[in-house]
């Protein structure tokens, strides 16, 4: 038996990286997994990936009428929603100066925009006792040069989840955090413009980590699922740092 069998997830941004490896670890655990992805390409790629009961819907969580296309095919399934992972998001290199209008629109309707409608759009399909879990990153409690934006959207994450915890408890509905610090991601090597320079963002990312290494994506997705399940069943509005102790010690 699988530690989600019958339950519904659903994981936003599923297609690569941490979504990608919190989908496949899911379904490895039973449940029916529904992913989101903007690319119809990398989705079909991503859905015969992950297999079994996986099903994919093309949406960017940033779109309103995506999310609704989404809950749509949830709901004319039959289906009620036990897990929604809100991952989807990403973000790119500027400092202060080189901030543009585009940058903090792009970066925040990604970010903050997407994450408050993909859980507001839910509330009618989650069950009482579901486990929202939000992707926030170590980049929103720390000062990491060029970054401020992505920073400060990953920081107004943290605040959804203790609001969010607060007013979902009458339903038993917990919201947590996970803050994931340098992770060998699509995404993080997609920061630097060559694979050389990719190659040497991650060499300067793991000397700062403790543990001397960057993250595996499947290391994230473990504590996914430890949210995701009844162990986790008094914890909520809360921030888990999967960092190796980058910015912890």
């Amino acid at each position: 038996m699988g530690q989600l069998d019958g339950k519904t997830a659903v994981v936003t941004g599923g297609t690569s990286g941490i979504g990608l490896a919190t989908a496949r670890r899911f379904r490895e655990e039973g449940a029916r997994v529904y992913i989101t992805g903007r690319n119809k390409d990398t989705l079909d790629k991503a859905i015969t990936e992950i297999g079994g009961n996986t099903i994919g819907v093309q949406a960017d969580s940033a779109d309103l009428a995506s999310l609704d296309r989404l809950y749509t095919t949830i709901a004319d399934a039959g289906h009620h929603i036990d897990i929604l992972f809100a991952n989807a998001g990403g973000g790119t290199f500027a400092t202060l100066e080189q901030v543009t209008e585009e940058h903090f629109d792009t970066t925040f309707d990604t970010n903050v925009k997407g994450t408050l409608f993909t859980v507001q759009k839910a509330l009618p399909l989650l069950n009482d006792g579901a486990s929202v879990i939000l992707t926030g990153s170590t980049a929103g409690s720390v000062g990491n040069e060029a970054f401020g934006v992505y920073g400060a959207s990953k920081a107004a994450i943290r605040s959804f989840a203790r609001t969010w915890a607060n007013e979902l408890r009458t339903r038993t509905i917990r919201v947590n955090t996970i803050a994931p610090g340098p992770i060998t991601t699509p995404g993080l090597n997609g920061l630097a413009p060559n694979d050389e320079q990719a190659a040497q963002l991650r060499d300067t990312l793991a000397a700062g980590v403790p543990l001397g290494r960057m993250g595996q994506p499947e290391e994230v997705a473990n504590l996914a699922l430890f949210l995701a399940t009844d162990q986790s069943s008094y914890i909520t509005g809360t921030e888990i740092f999967v960092d190796g102790g980058a910015n912890q010690v």
